[in-house]
This record gives C-alpha cells, structure tokens and sequence, in this order.
C-alpha cells in the first residue's frame, strides 16, 4: 500500500488499483490537493477542512456516517466519536475509519477529541498504521494523542492536523508530539509504501512531506 499526505487531515491510501481519500480540504486552508481518482472519499466531519465534494477525476462513494461497507474488497468501517472531551457537546461529532485492505488496517481518527473508551480501542486495535491529528486545539491535545497511541499499539503512527508553514488553522507544530514521544525531529518522507510483512516490531513515527505531495 502506498500512503500520501495532501496536508491538514487529507491522504490518498492506494493499493492494487483501489484508491482512498480521507478528508479532502476546501482550497482556503493553505494546501494544494491535486485533483485525482478516487474510488472512495471518507469524511470524518461536515467542516471545511475536511468535506470537500469535488476536486476529483472521478465519481467516487462518499462516506460521512458509522457504518460498514465494502468497496472492490476494501472493508471499510466507521466508528461514532465525538470532536470534542464532552461527548460532542462542544463541537459535535466524529466518525473514525478503519480500512481493511486484505489483512492490512488503516485507522484514520478524524478530528478525534476525545481518548477513545475500552469498547472503541477494542474496535481499533486491529490498526496496523494510525493517522493520528496531534496539533491539539481542534482535537486531542499531545499528551491524549501520545495516551491513544499506546492504547491502540499501532505498528506504525503518520502524525497529521498539526500546523506547518502553510497551514492557516491555529494548530501546534509537530515538534512538540515529537518531543512528547520521545523522539528528535524526523525528516519527511516523501510517502510510504508499507506491506503487512514489512511492519515495523515495534510502534513507528513516520513523518510524510505535504510539499511533494503536492507536486502530484
């Protein structure tokens, strides 16, 4: 599977032929989506930032709902959280993904605002690769981000929805997760190609580049 960050919470999941896209942006938010195929658009959230309809070289499903689905043999299931520490209260909710690609599982959290509950992580745990938002303010703050990761126990975490030189969202930088987890900068890979067997034994941060993405 080749993964592909477009910036904010925006990926392309692409394999064998079966293209996914989570969360396409309105053209005000900094970035550059390319405009591509894509089979299915999940949406986590009806905001701006996230529930952009068009843009693509394609028709593609939508989903913005809980739910299961299949698509060309991509199970896909969505999860209800909330966007917010108080039960969606303040900003309403969220729906989690999960995409089973034949034994290989991506969890894209949305605007996850809240640490998951022992029925939720039950559901994610399956979760090979994690793209978690880790710039606080909108959703989880660091230290819940770094608390959801070691609940899931992902094998590999893709940082996303953290602020960068063009994001105009008021998000923190992705240094302050780092140092949360550990960890000294990581250089930016322009995407990554990952297989079930070629998972890291232990819990990895991958830092992808939003401007070679863009390039596209």
């Amino acid at each position: 599977m080749d993964i592909t960050w477009f910036g904010h919470a925006c990926f392309r999941l692409s394999d064998r032929g079966v293209v996914i896209v989570t969360d396409p942006f309105s053209d005000d938010l900094g970035y550059n989506r390319p405009r591509i195929r894509a089979d299915v658009v999940t949406i986590s959230h009806d905001h701006p930032g996230h529930n952009n309809r068009v843009g693509f070289r394609s028709s593609p499903r939508f989903f913005d709902r809980p739910g299961e689905y299949e698509v060309k043999g991509v199970f896909i299931t969505g999860i209800a959280t909330y966007h917010d520490g108080r039960r969606g209260a303040a900003r309403g909710i969220n729906t989690v993904f999960l995409f089973d690609f034949d034994g290989l599982t991506v969890c894209h959290l949305g605007d996850l605002g809240h640490v998951p509950d022992q029925k939720q992580v039950e559901a994610l745990s399956d979760a090979d690769v994690l793209l978690i938002p880790v710039g606080g303010v909108h959703t989880l703050d660091i230290s819940k981000a770094a608390e959801v990761i070691s609940l899931i126990e992902p094998r590999v975490v893709i940082p996303m929805h953290y602020k960068t030189p063009v994001e105009k969202a008021r998000l923190e930088g992705l240094d302050k997760f780092l140092k949360e987890m550990g960890l000294a900068p990581i250089s930016p890979q322009a995407e990554l190609s990952v297989t079930r067997s070629g998972l890291p034994e232990e819990t990895q941060v991958i830092v992808l580049d939003y401007r070679v993405s863009n390039e596209t």
